[in-house]
């Protein structure tokens, strides 16, 4: 799997409030685009609204508890507006709502991510999804890696 970073230049402004820079949507997924069509893909965002259904074969939502959330937020010098904001939309579930309204139920899957161990944890298990994966697809797939594709947003 490759990992690809996006890079400063796709940031539109900055947004003061938040303290933190404003990506500009449709320059990523064009940025994206060329890569994903190659495929073996992770990527690593916090939304699912620029991106079509069809890049991705799982998606998985990192979940906090809200205690945990909110001090590790804070920990990172989020600005309050950012924090007010951030709490509620873990305690509402938004991110795994705006993923199942956005991709198939069934490639959603929710994971902990409260402690060091659970996000290793997380690691091994997509890791086990994308193999799965292609053992299930494995007829299909003549030009591995190039129609494989995976998601962790």
């Amino acid at each position: 799997m490759k990992l690809l970073n996006i890079l400063i230049t796709l940031y539109d402004d900055y947004d003061e409030d938040y303290g933190c820079p404003i990506l500009d949507q449709d320059r990523v997924a064009d940025e994206l685009e060329k890569p994903m069509r190659k495929g073996s893909i992770t990527v690593g965002y916090h939304g699912f609204d620029s991106f079509p259904e069809h890049w991705f074969h799982i998606v998985s939502v990192q979940r906090t508890d809200n205690g945990i959330l909110c001090k590790r937020l804070e920990t990172r010098g989020y600005k309050e507006k950012k924090l007010q904001d951030n709490i509620p939309r873990e305690i509402f579930q938004v991110l795994y709502e705006e993923a199942i309204a956005s991709y198939k139920e069934k490639i959603v899957h929710q994971l902990p991510s409260n402690k060091p161990k659970e996000l290793e944890g997380n690691i091994h298990q997509i890791s086990k999804w994308i193999e799965q994966w292609v053992k299930d697809h494995n007829s299909q797939l003549t030009d591995w890696p190039a129609r494989c594709g995976g998601a962790y947003l």
